[in-house]
C-alpha cells in the first residue's frame, strides 16, 4: 500500500476546512458506500425478525436465525481472495477494488429479492439460505469498503471518512430497518394482500443498494490498488500461491503481536451485552402491545437523530480522551441502555416511553460503535494487511450476533424479560476486566504511540 498523499499536518485549519472536507468527492463516495454496507445487515437480521414475529413463527426459531449472520464472522477466512485475486472481465474495466464492490452489490441485490420472496411458514429454510446469501454478500461488499477507504482517503480526509462512514452506515441500517418495517406497514393499509406485503418491502430495500452501486462507479480506484495490480503482474507463482501468501502473511502479523489473544477475546466481547440485547429488542416491543408503525416511526424520527448525535458524540469523545478511557466510557454506556428496556417493560405502552428508550439505546449504542471502529482501526497498523486483518477483527466482534445471539430465543423464555435484559448487561463484565488488564500491560499506551498492538 502507498503512503497516503498528504501525510503531514496542515497548519492554520478553519472550522470551516473541517465542515468542507465532507463534501470531497472522495470522502462523499465513502458515505455512499457505508450506506451500501449498512443496508443489509437488518435485512437478514432485525427486519427479518420482524417479520417472523409478524407472520407468527416460533421465538426460538427467530432466535436460531440469527445464525445466518455466521458469514460476518467468518469473512476473513475469503478475505485474503479479495486481496489476492481479480474479478473476470469487471476488474479490466474498473480496477481490482471497484470490480469487487459491483460485483459483491449486484449479488446482494439478487439476493435480498430472493429473501424476500420465501415463505416463513412454508419454508423457513429457504428463509434461512437466503439470509445467508444476504450475509455473505454483504460482509464482501464490507471487506472491500474497508480496503478501499483505507487505501482512497489521504491522511487529512481519514477521520471525516470513517465519521461520515459510520453515519451513513447508521442510515442504511436504518432504512432497511424501520424504514423496510414502516414501508410493510404502510402497505398494509393500501390493502395489499398480506403474502406479497414482505416481498414488495424486500424488493425495495434491494433497489436501495443502487446507492452504493454508484457510489461504486463514480469512485476513483486507488493508486495503491493499481500499483499493487501492475506489481502482480511481475510476480511469481499461481494464485493459490499468491493468496496463501497473503492470509498466512496477514494471520502471522497479528498473531505474533503483544497480548494478541487477549486483544482478541477483548475483540468478541465488547459489544456482546448489545448484540444480545438487540437481538430481542423488536420482539419484545411487539410483545408489549405496540404496533410496527409506531415503533418504525420512533425508530427512524428521533432514533434517527439520537443515532446521529451518538455518532458525532463518539467521535468527540475518542478525538479528546485516550483510547482506554474512552472505550470505558462505550462499555458503561452500552450497560446501561440495555436496562432501559427492564424499565420500558413496566410502563403503560405510550408513545413517550418508547422514545425514551430508543433514544436511549441509539445515542449508547453510536458512541460504543464509533469508538470501537476507532479501537479496531488503530489495531491495524501494518498497510499491507489491513483488509484482511480489519475483516478478521470485525469478523470476530460480529461473533456477539451470531453464535452468541442465537439462543436469546431461549433465554427469553426461560428468564422472561426483564431478567434477560438485565443479564445481556452483566455480559459486559468480562470485556470489563480485559480491558483492566489490557490498560496494565500498556496496550492502549502502544496503539497510541503507533507501536502497534
Amino acid at each position: 500500500m502507498s503512503a497516503p498523499t498528504q501525510s503531514e499536518p496542515q497548519p492554520g485549519r478553519s472550522y470551516l476546512d473541517a465542515l468542507t472536507v465532507y463534501l470531497r468527492p472522495s470522502v462523499l463516495v465513502i458515505m455512499l458506500l457505508g450506506f451500501s454496507s449498512g443496508l443489509p445487515l437488518a435485512l437478514s437480521g432485525e427486519t427479518l425478525r420482524v417479520w417472523m414475529a409478524d407472520s407468527g413463527v416460533d421465538l426460538g426459531t427467530i432466535g436460531l436465525l440469527s445464525l445466518a449472520g455466521l458469514p460476518y464472522t467468518l469473512k476473513f477466512l475469503w478475505a485474503p481472495v479479495v486481496d489476492a485475486w481479480q474479478v473476470p472481465f469487471l476488474s479490466r474495466h474498473f480496477g481490482r477494488r471497484r470490480a469487487w464492490l459491483i460485483a459483491s452489490q449486484l449479488v446482494l441485490m439478487a439476493a435480498i429479492v430472493f429473501l424476500g420472496t420465501r415463505d416463513p411458514i412454508s419454508a423457513p429454510w429457504m428463509i434461512g439460505l437466503g439470509a445467508v446469501i444476504v450475509a455473505m454478500a454483504s460482509a464482501t461488499q464490507d471487506i472491500v469498503v474497508d480496503a478501499y477507504r483505507v487505501q482512497a482517503l489521504p491522511t487529512d480526509e481519514q477521520a471525516a471518512g470513517m465519521a461520515g462512514y459510520v453515519a451513513a452506515y447508521r442510515i442504511g441500517m436504518l432504512a432497511s430497518g424501520a424504514g423496510v418495517i414502516g414501508f410493510s406497514a404502510w402497505l398494509e393499509t393500501q390493502g395489499i394482500p398480506t403474502a406479497s406485503v414482505w416481498p414488495l418491502a424486500y424488493a425495495a430495500a434491494a433497489l436501495l443498494v443502487l446507492v452504493g452501486l454508484f457510489g461504486s462507479i463514480v469512485a476513483r480506484e486507488p493508486q495503491s490498488a493499481r500499483d499493487l495490480a501492475a506489481a502482480e503482474q511481475d510476480k511469481e507463482g499461481s494464485p493459490i500461491y499468491r493468496l496463501f501468501e497473503t492470509a498466512r502473511g496477514a494471520f502471522a502479523d497479528f498473531l505474533t503481536s503483544d497480548a494478541a489473544l487477549a486483544v482478541l477475546a477483548f475483540v468478541i466481547l465488547f459489544k456482546l451485552c448489545d448484540a444480545l440485547a438487540g437481538t430481542m429488542t423488536a420482539p419484545f416491543v411487539l410483545s408489549l402491545g405496540y404496533s410496527k408503525a409506531t415503533y418504525a416511526a420512533i425508530v427512524k424520527g428521533v432514533g434517527l437523530a439520537a443515532l446521529l448525535a451518538g455518532g458525532f458524540a463518539g467521535g468527540a469523545v475518542a478525538r479528546a480522551l485516550p483510547l482506554s478511557t474512552a472505550l470505558w466510557i462505550a462499555a458503561f454506556l452500552q450497560m446501561g441502555s440495555n436496562l432501559v428496556f427492564v424499565w420500558l417493560g413496566y410502563q403503560t405502552p405510550s408513545a413517550g416511553a418508547l422514545t425514551v428508550a430508543i433514544v436511549v439505546e441509539n445515542f449508547a449504542g453510536a458512541i460504543g460503535t464509533v469508538i470501537f471502529v476507532a479501537y479496531l482501526s488503530a489495531l491495524c497498523r501494518n498497510p499491507l494487511h489491513t483488509a484482511t486483518q480489519y475483516a478478521l477483527l470485525t469478523a470476530l466482534a460480529s461473533t456477539g450476533r451470531t453464535f452468541f445471539a442465537s439462543g436469546t430465543g431461549y433465554m427469553v423464555k426461560l428468564l422472561d424479560w426483564p431478567l434477560f435484559f438485565i443479564a445481556t448487561s452483566l455480559t459486559a463484565l468480562p470485556a470489563l476486566m480485559l480491558l483492566v488488564w489490557l490498560q496494565r500491560r500498556g496496550h492502549f499506551r502502544s496503539l497510541e504511540n503507533g507501536n502497534g498492538s
